[in-house]
């Protein structure tokens, strides 16, 4: 499918946020809102991994909701150490979710933190999403919470950065099964397709 990108303005509690929607010929199925790596080293919405899981998502059928933290890019505000990243993600999903598609979100790294958080949340609140996936999620830096049992991790045997012990040592009391991709590092170099494949088949289940 191909995409069109169109960027809107949300607004936020720390202001606006700078958002990308990706959106796929036809109807959408779904609508999957996708959270990007720290601010604070170079992450931003248009990060490979996260372009990535647009496309996957936009071959699915669902509108690709990418966006930036506040103080990233033509985002306002300032970073607030992952505290404050959350509601921006709730907020984009208030902005964005259709009460009639499923909700799935996305992460990588910090942004699979910031996407576990929201999660927690919208189950909280009973509006939960309807389907996760984490890339590489920043288990040794934050405190990422249970997921549900369906949620699509995914983590480089050879991550550098987040190391793979880290997170099946989160993953385990929750009998979370972790997809491992043998030889790659965090950032994905050279197996974006295969991630992209990944969630493909996933999805199709």
């Amino acid at each position: 499918m191909a995409a069109t990108s169109t960027p809107v303005d949300i607004t936020g509690p720390a202001g606006r946020i700078e958002t990308a929607i990706d959106t796929p010929d036809g109807a959408a199925r779904g609508v999957a809102v996708l959270c990007h790596p720290h601010p604070q080293h170079g992450g931003t919405m248009d990060n490979k991994v996260i372009q990535t899981l647009a496309r996957a998502f936009v071959q699915l059928g669902y509108r690709a909701v990418r966006f930036n933290f506040r103080g990233v890019g033509e985002s306002q505000g300032q970073w607030d150490h992952g505290v404050g990243e959350v509601d921006d993600a709730l907020a984009v999903v208030a902005a964005c979710r259709d009460a009639a598609l499923p909700l799935a979100l996305g992460g990588f790294s910090f942004g699979g933190y910031i996407a576990a958080q929201a999660t927690a949340r919208l189950a909280a609140a009973d509006a939960p999403a309807q389907r996760v996936v984490l890339v590489g999620p920043a288990t040794s830096t934050f405190a990422v919470p249970a997921v549900p049992a369906d949620t699509l991790v995914i983590h480089g045997e050879a991550d550098d950065v987040v190391p793979l012990s880290a997170t099946l040592d989160w993953a385990r009391p929750q009998g979370l099964p972790v997809v491992v991709l043998p030889g790659v590092g965090h950032y994905f170099h050279g197996q974006l397709t295969r991630l992209r494949d990944l969630v493909l088949r996933a999805w199709s289940h």
